[in-house]
């Protein structure tokens, strides 16, 4: 069997919720053969679930999510580096577990970012999830060296609400990443009643009041990088320029006041390479490729690109500034386990996390494992504190039951006290299935 589970959120990692099933199976089944990969969905677990892959731990200081200085770390194997946003910037390190929503920044994982270059990296896959703050990516791109001004030309403070004042940016020292790959999971845009501001929000501590502001300041945000980047395109790096509110010098020029610009073949032409056709290009030899959307057709802005609000805005800041292409953060993980060697020959895929929901089947790491076990031939059965899909859902995402510890402990808390135990019992009722044909 193959055991591929995400964590269990508030009760057990995605390496401890493997860990219980392996032993209750092997308790319920002692000749049962068993192979594991903790995952993760691009969120909280992403740099773990590398670490287990075989990739390298590397701590660093970087500053969190407040301002205060902390030990965080990244993993490394060859030229990657796999960091995720919650480990600098995220709810777990607010001090004393106090939300800053105004005035959280992501300045930490650009640090970690920076580290990671330094290190020698070439390719950074930065996982989005647990974010603490909603300033669009201002501070990871100000880490990596871009100057944001207000108008009287002082650098801005870091944190979401400080963008309403933002007159300028500067990106003429903005580090270039050779290939940076977001994973996430969440496809808002950046601005308006699916953006950043109002859905993730009130999850950091933001009001009513605070939801308005962050949303007005994040638009001045977009409509100045949308003039940071109009006249060079979308990938090819920075471009050194410096922007303000009316004009754009450097490889091309940009009205930052346009709020609605195409960003055309010639842009993208003007700046570092060449674009034909409407597919995706190279921009010079041994640059980064630029993603499918960015050429003639390519949005108007790109704070509406799916995405973008993901992390607070951080997707917005990646894609825009840092040339980054977004991917389904399961399937990366997955792809760094090498899951499909590992499930070559399994009799079964386990997977699973705490709920088993509708949001489960949006690129979550239950979903993402079954259409990988799929394609290798392999059935699968889930494993959740509770479940609210239908038996007809379970079978549309490719797993064909799905077994809870409410079905085995009614009472939500102790379901999430003692979850490994609970687990462990689990696995003894998917193994006696699996040996009578029930589970597969």
């Amino acid at each position: 069997m193959l055991l591929a589970t995400d964590k269990f959120k508030g009760s057990l990692s995605a390496a401890e919720a493997t860990s219980h099933l392996a032993a209750g199976l092997r308790r319920a089944s002692p000749a049962l053969g068993i192979r594991t990969i903790p995952v993760a969905d691009g969120g909280e677990g992403t740099v773990a679930a590398a670490v287990e892959a075989g990739f390298a731990r590397v701590l660093t200081r970087a500053t969190g999510p407040t301002g205060a200085p902390i030990e965080a770390g990244f993993a490394v194997r060859g030229d990657t580096a796999v960091i995720e946003v919650a480990e600098a910037s995220g709810l777990r390190r607010l001090p004393r577990g106090e939300a800053a929503p105004l005035s959280a920044t992501s300045y930490g994982t650009g640090q970690l970012i920076r580290a990671a270059l330094e290190a020698g990296c070439t390719r950074v896959i930065l996982g989005l999830g647990g974010s603490a703050c909603t300033d669009g990516g201002a501070g990871l791109v100000q880490a990596l060296g871009a100057r944001l001004l207000d108008a009287a030309g002082q650098g801005l403070p870091r944190g979401g609400a400080a963008l309403a004042r933002l007159a300028r940016i500067d990106v003429g020292e903005l580090a270039a990443v050779r290939e940076l790959i977001v994973a996430s999971d969440v496809d808002n845009p950046l601005l308006g009643p699916n953006g950043a501001a109002a859905i993730y929000g009130p999850q950091k501590g933001a009001t009513a009041e605070d939801v308005a502001l962050l949303d007005a300041a994040l638009a001045n945000w977009a409509r100045l990088v949308q003039g940071a980047v109009g006249g060079r395109g979308f990938g090819p790096g920075p471009a050194g320029a410096r922007v303000d509110g009316a004009h754009a010098s450097g490889s091309g020029s940009a009205d930052a006041d346009a709020g609605s610009r195409e960003i055309a073949a010639h842009s993208l032409a003007s700046a570092r390479g060449s674009v034909t056709g409407s597919g995706p290009a190279d921009v010079d030899a041994g640059s980064r490729q630029v993603p499918a959307h960015s050429p003639a057709h390519a949005p108007a802005d790109f704070a509406q690109v799916p995405g973008a609000g993901a992390a607070g805005g951080i997707g917005f800041a990646a894609m825009s500034l840092l040339g980054a292409r977004l991917e389904p953060g399961i399937d990366i993980v997955l792809d760094l386990a090498d899951f499909a060697t590992k499930a070559h020959g399994a009799r079964l895929v386990i997977t699973g996390e705490g709920s088993l929901d509708r949001q489960s089947l949006r690129g979550k790491a239950p979903a993402g494992v079954a259409r990988a076990a799929a394609r290798a031939g392999v059935p699968v059965v889930a494993v959740a504190g509770v479940c609210t899909l239908t038996p007809a859902e379970l079978e549309a995402a490719g797993i064909r039951a799905a077994y809870t510890l409410s079905g085995i402990e009614p009472d939500l808390e102790r379901c999430i006290l003692d979850a490994g135990p609970l687990l462990e019992q689990l696995a003894a009722v998917i193994a006696a299935d699996a040996l009578t044909g029930a589970a597969v």
